[in-house]
């Protein structure tokens, strides 16, 4: 049963402000957030048939911007690890500048780095333990798990501020645990 309908020429109006708000806190890049924005509204337009009208409109256009920002952290992720080498060369015939991209390979994998990620993961779960359960619930669910920040809310009953508050104080306990346990 479809409860909630949705009206594109009222997007801009309506959620703009909201998804640029949600957006920046997330990628901090004005220019960014604008253009993820607009590809939210047009992957919205070519998907509006697939809309069952189960959520609302703007838990919809929110849904679809948060893959668009995840894609964009990968996008980001994916150039990491990558350096660039620049050669100016000078020959009989010509002149110019050499690019070279030189990428990590990954599958250049030590046993000392299989252990070190082993070690690490073993040190976050161990200050996880010693949060609170509540700041530790919140904070894996926010953090390792990717839920809305909306949905967490819902869960522990909580506000958008309070939840805040308590993000900050897990990831605050988490850098001090992991700087004696890790670092």
């Amino acid at each position: 049963m479809i409860t909630n309908q949705i009206d594109p020429t009222k997007w801009v109006d309506l959620y703009s402000d909201y998804l640029f708000n949600y957006t920046f806190a997330r990628i901090n890049d004005r220019e960014m957030a604008k253009d993820l924005i607009s590809e939210t509204f047009l992957a919205a337009l070519k998907s509006m048939k697939n809309f069952k009208g189960e959520a609302t409109e703007r838990t919809w256009l929110t849904s679809i911007l948060k893959r668009k920002i995840i894609d964009q952290y990968r996008k980001n992720n994916s150039k990491k690890g990558k350096a660039e080498i620049r050669i100016n060369y000078r020959d009989e015939e010509s002149e110019g500048e050499w690019l070279e991209e030189r990428v990590a390979d990954p599958y250049d994998k030590t046993a000392e780095d299989s252990l070190e990620n082993e070690e690490l993961s073993n040190a976050i779960f161990n200050c996880l333990d010693k949060l609170p359960q509540k700041q530790a619930q919140i904070f894996k669910m926010k953090t390792i798990e990717n839920f809305d920040t909306e949905a967490i809310c819902n869960e522990f009953s909580i506000t958008p501020s309070n939840f805040w508050v308590i993000i900050h104080r897990a990831r605050t306990a988490m850098a001090s645990c992991m700087e004696k346990n890790w670092l």
